[in-house]
């Protein structure tokens, strides 16, 4: 296995692994991620596929034939077995009991979307392939919230492209009017999760700083562009044609992503004059990142 590795910084044993899966990296299926005991996960991307130039063999099934026979853990319902870890995310999602279980109250939303996310081969070691979570509620204005209210909710039957009928309207126009010999018919011109959009959520917490300062040439965005406003990030993925992000997990767990703790000088936003600094959240947050997740 060393022979493929590059730059091998950390050891691990075998008895540590708990899980494998297979991974696709700049959308080849070259990638192998592997969870350990310790709750941490590491990725390997092999650059060229296959053992050698005279053989066919792949290297991913190669590797993965080399590691102890766990599948992808236990807690999916589904064999301890390698097959099971070059499985598309449709056999997985088939074999697994998750939905049952989702079903029948014993796993969470949070745990179901996870897993979802996991077999579709979303992980967080990839910002390209960073985990989707939906926008939940719709409701960033008022002074209090009733969760026992549905008006309070996105509805989550529709992408978020199609949430707003009129731009909706619009995507679907341009879909039937489009001719181009060269570039397929499209409703949005946009992603729902890119590395750049991930970046942006969390700009305020490391390493995601450092890594949006490289992704941007050493610089922040515009300060009118930066995410500073729960209820305007939400706006705009209602009427912006080029705007149909999703939500990261964070979004329901890390409440420090809202507050700039290092005072990162984000800069000045042209219309109000102000500094971008700490996200601004909800009324019903009470200005407490921590109310606003428990919430969300």
């Amino acid at each position: 296995v060393l022979v493929y590795t590059e730059g091998l910084h950390s050891k691990w044993s075998f008895h540590e692994i708990r899980a494998v899966y297979s991974r696709r990296y700049l959308l080849q299926y070259s990638a192998v991620e592997i969870s350990l005991a310790n709750r941490h996960s590491v990725m390997f991307n092999f650059s060229n596929s296959k053992i050698d130039e005279t053989t066919s063999d792949d290297l991913v099934k190669k590797f993965v034939s080399l590691l102890p026979e766990v599948g992808v853990g236990t807690g999916y319902g589904l064999a301890p077995t390698r097959k099971i870890s070059l499985a598309s995310p449709k056999t997985l999602f088939r074999l697994s009991n998750m939905t049952k279980r989702w079903q029948m109250r014993e796993v969470s939303n949070f745990e179901y979307i996870m897993f979802l996310n996991t077999i579709s081969g979303r992980t967080y070691q990839d910002l390209n392939q960073y985990p989707v979570f939906p926008w939940i509620l719709c409701n960033y204005t008022s002074s209090t919230i009733d969760l026992n209210d549905p008006a309070n909710y996105r509805d989550l039957s529709k992408p978020i492209g199609a949430l707003n009928i009129a731009r909706a309207a619009y995507f679907q126009k341009r879909y039937e009017d489009w001719d181009d010999p060269n570039i397929p018919t499209f409703h949005y011109g946009t992603h729902y999760s890119t590395a750049s959009f991930t970046l942006s959520w969390l700009v305020r917490v490391e390493p995601f700083t450092t890594l949006f300062l490289a992704l941007q040439d050493g610089k922040f965005d515009h300060p009118d562009r930066t995410f500073s406003s729960i209820n305007q990030a939400w706006r705009n993925c209602q009427r912006d044609s080029h705007d149909v992000k999703e939500l990261i997990p964070e979004f329901f767990y890390l409440s420090e992503m809202f507050r700039n703790e290092n005072s990162y000088n984000f800069g000045q936003q042209t219309e109000t004059s102000r500094m971008v600094n700490n996200v601004d959240l909800p009324p019903w947050a009470d200005n407490s990142p921590e109310k606003f997740v428990r919430i969300n």
